[in-house]
């Protein structure tokens, strides 16, 4: 909301401007009205909004046109006074008055007018008959007071309505002519209903509309007065009330109800609770709070946010089957302005058997996002309500900075669950197959994915010592250009050297990548000898893969194929993980094999557990 109001008093001479303004703040009717008021200002605690306020008077005697036209520009909404015992002052809001100010204002952001007929103790007639026309006819006016300012009559209401205009414009929510709301302002609408109604079944129940009661306006509504809004949704339309819960079509009625009685701030309130600005449009604000991320820090998301992505989940798995269907993909983004996910997500997480990504793929799919790109987090997150529905600050709440990873190198530990690995390797030397059989796919199922649907990225949940960590596995191009060495420690956590046993010169690409970049790195690196269901041929490389995994104090190639008619093992890539997690244990002499036998009981017992757990979660849900 606005920090401030700026009201422009605007009207022929002798309407009463000055007046009006002395009135409101002496509370009696001045003996001696000057031809021009100075500029007040009313403090926020006096205000019923709560907003200091601005009144500014003007006089065609002291002032020049130019001072009129950059008080105009100033101004947030702009009274334009006339006489009701005055025809002439009456003819000059329209032939005057209105034409100037839209000629000084901006037509896509037209100040809000308000018409304000003084001296209504002079007459005993209303000038509302031949005021009506002209708010008919100009959309810019908010609404016609007609008051006194000697008898004092609706002079606070006066400004009241002037605040409330900027405060709470009509113009963005309303179209009189059709008698309806527009369009931006049902999309608002729709999205907070389907924010609010938390199970997804088209309706908000008592539970549901309580809280949203108490997240909008601080307080629950009484029973009675629930069952006071259902009837009077009941009594307008057919459909407006379903299984004792309002629907979409009775939401949308209320608030339209809410706009045509000028109890506007109730819609407002709804909308900026949930984050919108004057246009409609989520704030900057909303959508990106700050967050502090210092270098060398990675982004996670925290137990709350996995509880609440874990309730989203669940709201639109309608069929229980663990997995979103493409139907219950974008019924779950319709909170959203566009797709955020495109068709390599389903090449990115676990997916079952129809291709639909599984819970653990969509986990996996939000703590990618949240590594590579936090403020595309928040973002979604806001979309989804996380902020109102956890009735936390911000997204910003979702989310854990870990700490430096120069830290964890030095004390040779660390807290973070997300670890990310580069896979580097020729052109055809098999990263792209070591991705996918990374989520369980062959290379047969790999062999039916498009070509404009891979993705560079796989992520999934690997067991090291009873932790379940995510591997975040980049494949990077050839042609990639690395960090100095420095950087390259910190760019990622390990290292995937992929080389082809069949092609005599794969390797020799491999040798020279670790070579210039992470000879002398802290930056643990695995030689994968992908492809080993072939027959392996000797590289043109000075030393076997072998004898240089030797020199350089690396454990020895480890043999990868995603050809089989199985689910690839995962036993590399739970390694990789245990790597990434102890840097400090990964280079030892090869003749030391206690690391991997370690790594690998690991796994294996808690894959069983892990697979056990998530069973017994999946009959819970």
């Amino acid at each position: 909301m606005r920090k401030d109001v700026r009201i422009l008093l605007v009207g022929e001479p002798k309407v009463g401007k000055t007046s009006l303004i002395m009135s409101l703040v002496s509370e009696e009717f001045p003996d001696e009205v000057p031809l021009r008021a100075e500029e007040i200002t009313i403090p926020a605690d006096v205000t019923p909004e709560r907003v200091p306020t601005h009144i500014v008077d003007y006089s065609e005697a002291e002032q020049s046109d130019e001072q009129l036209y950059q008080e105009i520009s100033k101004a947030n909404v702009i009274c334009i006074v006339y006489s009701v015992n005055n025809k002439k002052s009456i003819e000059k809001v329209t032939s005057h008055w209105i034409p100037l100010i839209n000629d000084r204002t901006d037509k896509d952001s037209r100040v809000p007018l308000i018409l304000v007929g003084n001296k209504s103790d002079l007459v005993e007639h209303s000038s509302m008959e031949t005021i009506l026309p002209i708010m008919n006819q100009y959309q810019d006016i908010e609404t016609c007071v007609e008051c006194s300012a000697k008898n004092l009559k609706n002079i606070s209401e006066l400004f009241y309505y002037a605040q409330k205009a900027v405060l709470h414009p009509t113009g963005p929510l309303y179209c009189p002519e059709e008698k309806e709301m527009k369009p931006s302002c049902v999309k608002a609408l729709t999205r907070i209903f389907k924010v609010s109604d938390l199970d997804n079944d088209g309706i908000l129940n008592d539970n549901e509309l309580n809280f949203f009661q108490r997240t909008c306006f601080n307080t629950p509504l009484a029973p009675q007065a629930l069952e006071d809004v259902k009837n009077v949704v009941r009594r307008n339309m057919t459909d407006g009330v379903q299984d004792n819960g309002l629907t979409l079509k009775g939401f949308l009625f209320l608030h339209t109800l809410f706009i045509q009685r000028g109890r506007h701030e109730t819609t407002w309130t709804v909308l900026r609770r949930f984050g919108y600005d004057d246009d409609l449009e989520l704030t900057q604000e909303y959508l990106f709070p700050l967050i502090k991320i210092p270098p060398d820090c990675t982004t996670e998301l925290n137990h709350n946010a996995y509880l609440f992505l874990q309730s989203v989940f669940d709201k639109h798995d309608k069929d229980r089957d663990c997995a979103l269907s493409p139907e219950e993909v974008k019924d779950l983004f319709k909170v959203f302005p566009y797709m955020p996910w495109g068709p390599d997500v389903n090449n990115t997480v676990c997916t079952n058997d129809k291709g639909w990504i599984t819970y653990q793929g969509y986990l996996s799919q939000w703590t990618l996002t949240t590594y590579l790109d936090v403020q595309r987090s928040l973002e979604y997150l806001g979309y989804l309500g996380y902020s109102i529905i956890y009735e936390q600050e911000s997204q910003a709440a979702a989310m854990t900075v870990t700490r430096n990873k120069r830290i964890d190198l030095q004390k040779k530990q660390t807290q973070r669950s997300v670890f990310r690995c580069n896979v580097v390797g020729s052109q055809g030397s098999g990263k792209s197959g070591f991705l996918q059989a990374f989520l369980g796919r062959s290379l047969q199922r790999q062999r039916t994915i498009r070509e404009d649907h891979k993705s560079l990225y796989a992520i999934s949940t690997t067991y090291v010592y009873g932790q379940e960590k995510y591997l975040l596995l980049h494949e990077l191009m050839p042609e990639f250009d690395f960090l100095g060495p420095d950087e390259a420690d910190l760019s990622c956590d390990v290292v995937c050297l992929v080389y082809d046993v069949n092609n005599p010169q794969s390797f020799e690409y491999c040798a020279k990548v670790y070579k210039k970049h992470f000879m002398d790195s802290k930056t643990p690196c695995m030689l994968i000898a992908a492809k080993s269901d072939l027959h392996e041929i000797r590289q043109h490389y000075s030393l076997t893969p072998l004898e240089f995994c030797r020199r350089h104090k690396l454990h020895p190639p480890q043999p990868f194929t995603c050809n089989t008619s199985d689910v690839p093992i995962k036993d590399l890539y739970t390694k990789l993980t245990t790597m990434a997690m102890y840097p400090h244990l990964a280079q030892v002499d090869s003749k030391n094999s206690t690391f991997w036998l370690r790594a690998s009981l690991g796994a294996t017992v808690f894959a069983v557990l892990g697979f056990a757990m998530y069973r017994a979660l999946l009959k819970q849900r």
